[in-house]
């Protein structure tokens, strides 16, 4: 994913499934069409994406590649390569690799589709990121496995406490982070999970950038220091009704997770977070390609985490919240985040798509942790279907915020 301020982003697509049944003259099959039903199937069927217009430029065929005639068999996998390329103020030219893997494990009538990505970001500024995340279902969904490992090496900007921070705030900041985290959740009911994972949160070489001469006042009351760990299990409750988790056409998703980060493990401090993500779809109208959204996210601590951990704009673990605002625009101990999406189909065959968006957030004041401001903001974004069958598509978004805040969004799968 990249996400700034004022991007110009140039986004080159490939699938590496496409490059294989060119190579083989063989059809990647569409995923389940007889065990899809409604809403579902009217996705799926006669839809293109990037593989048949490849395939269609390539052997300059006219007929429908639209319908794929073999059936998508558990364990083959289906990749999706997307290289990106803009500009941004914060980091000079930018450049990523975003790889995404969708396959199911065991019988798709049973089992939900599992994913794994992985980016490769890099800035004319030196900004890198190297994420790995899965999602991975086994057999009938009774376990479900997440892991979310990650390293940055991230200049980036801070603007202080609460939600009267202003742009003209900002203090420049450099550190390295390394975060994994992993979790094993456990069906016990038909869409109900719960789980134990583990977190690690490490932070080094944290300082200013050189030339700065102060920091920002909040942060240098608040206590940024050097270096900072957080660390701790993580107890997790679940329910998932969705059978697509890249690309939700429907269904209903809520997940609550507690994390004790404990002194004895190693953290800096002894603190708690509590972070409450719900997420609600609905195909509308009935048995279109169109889909209404909503997605609130929560995200409260108790103690006083370090700087970097606090919650903040865009620090989820998707690093979406807050369209229309810089990564880190608002922080502090408390974080209300609401957001609301309509998707809907611009081509018949699912090829382009569009979006209308707009959330609110809310971060607590500091120190006396009450919420007086929200943070509005909205925009408008295309779709551009990678592949039809795991559903992964291209986003690119322009959200537009309070005080002249704006910018461009380019993700590979659905914002939430």
């Amino acid at each position: 994913m990249i996400k700034a301020t004022y991007i110009i982003s140039l986004v080159i697509w490939l699938s590496l499934s496409g490059l294989s049944a060119l190579a083989s003259g063989s059809r990647i099959a569409e995923s389940c069409l007889d065990t899809l039903s409604g809403a579902d199937t009217a996705r799926k069927v006669m839809q293109k994406d990037i593989i048949d217009i490849f395939r269609q430029w390539k052997n300059k065929d006219k007929s429908d590649s639209s319908v794929r005639v073999s059936k998508i068999r558990s364990g083959k996998p289906i990749f999706s390569v997307v290289p990106a390329g803009g500009y941004t103020l914060s980091s000079g030219l930018t450049g990523s690799i975003n790889v995404n893997t969708a396959f199911y494990t065991s019988n798709p009538k049973t089992t939900n589709i599992s994913s794994i990505t992985t980016n490769f970001i890099y800035s004319e500024y030196k900004q890198m990121t190297i994420p790995v995340q899965a999602n991975i279902w086994t057999r009938d969904n009774n376990y479900n496995f997440l892991v979310d490992w990650r390293f940055f090496k991230y200049p980036q900007d801070t603007y202080g406490l609460g939600s009267d921070s202003k742009l003209s705030d900002a203090t420049p900041l450099e550190y390295r982070h390394i975060r994994l985290h992993q979790f094993a959740l456990k069906r016990i009911g038909k869409s109900f999970f719960v789980g134990l994972g583990f977190a690690y949160d490490k932070r080094w070489r944290i300082k200013k950038v050189d030339g700065q001469d102060n920091l920002n006042k909040d942060v240098e009351e608040y206590g940024l220091g050097t270096k900072s760990s957080s660390t701790g299990p993580v107890a997790t409750v679940s329910y998932d009704s969705r059978t697509n988790s890249i690309n939700p056409l429907k269904g209903f998703y809520t997940n609550m997770q507690f994390r004790p980060n404990m002194k004895s493990l190693g953290s800096t401090n002894s603190w708690q977070s509590l972070v409450i993500d719900v997420r609600r779809y609905f195909n509308l109208p009935r048995g279109s390609q169109n889909t209404l959204a909503f997605w609130n996210y929560n995200w409260l601590t108790i103690g006083k985490p370090p700087y970097l951990d606090l919650p903040a704009t865009g620090w989820d673990p998707t690093n979406n919240t807050g369209r229309g605002y810089i990564q880190g625009r608002f922080r502090s101990t408390n974080l209300l985040y609401f957001e609301s999406e309509y998707r809907f189909a611009l081509t018949k065959n699912g090829l382009f798509g569009g979006v209308l968006f707009a959330n609110a957030q809310s971060v607590s004041d500091w120190p006396s942790k009450s919420f007086r401001k929200v943070a509005p903001a909205g925009g408008l974004g295309i779709r551009i279907k990678v592949n039809k069958t795991s559903g992964a598509n291209i986003g690119i978004d322009y959200g537009f915020g309070m005080d002249g805040s704006r910018g461009l969004f380019v993700n590979l799968g659905e914002v939430f």
